[in-house]
């Protein structure tokens, strides 16, 4: 999986697309925890994320 059919699998769950990188990666987190996907597709799309500038708040 890659960060676009991410996106695509976002949209079809929630019924609107993304407004951010960093709501893709909070997507993400959320679906390995559900072992929707396993560690090696979680790890690749986590980096990719951060590639495009996905970051974990300070603060929660």
């Amino acid at each position: 999986m890659n960060v676009h059919e991410l996106a695509m699998k976002f949209t079809t769950m929630r019924n609107y697309s993304p407004e951010s990188v960093n709501e893709l990666l909070d997507f993400t987190k959320k679906s390995y925890v559900q072992n929707d996907i396993c560690i090696t597709v979680y790890r690749n799309l986590v980096r990719e994320l951060e590639a495009q500038g996905a970051e974990v708040p300070e603060s929660l």
